[in-house]
């Protein structure tokens, strides 16, 4: 059975950067298209980064360009690298996984979730 490890969650100032991980544990890791949410209090968890099998990456508009999600099969992670950090992304990140082959969406298997805080 599938299980979902999150890494690399932590403190850090506006402008920084954290590398998340993903590591899966038990299951055929390929056949997984990878995505990563954020949960805020008072809103709905919220897309932040997915990728498909093939390596396809799909990201929220609010960290195109700032924010990387790559899966490494031989390590059966995924990461994602957040650069240039905003307070606004702070949250607790959620690791998904999903062989249906449908797209990002709400089903699959979570991991437990890591936090980040993005504060001076």
């Amino acid at each position: 059975q599938l299980q979902l490890a999150e890494s690399g969650g932590g403190l850090a100032q506006p402008g920084g950067s954290l590398t998340l991980a993903c590591t899966a544990l038990g299951g055929v890791f390929n056949i997984y298209s990878i995505a990563w949410y954020r949960s805020v209090p008072g809103k709905q968890r919220e897309l932040v980064a997915w990728v498909n099998t093939g390596g396809v990456p799909k990201y929220a508009d609010s960290v195109k360009g700032r924010f990387t999600i790559s899966r490494n099969s031989a390590e059966k992670t995924v990461y994602l690298q957040m650069n240039n950090l905003e307070p606004d992304d702070s949250g607790v990140y959620y690791c998904n996984a999903d062989a249906t082959g449908l797209g990002p969406g709400h089903r699959g298997t979570w991991g437990q979730g890591t936090r980040v805080v993005v504060s001076s």
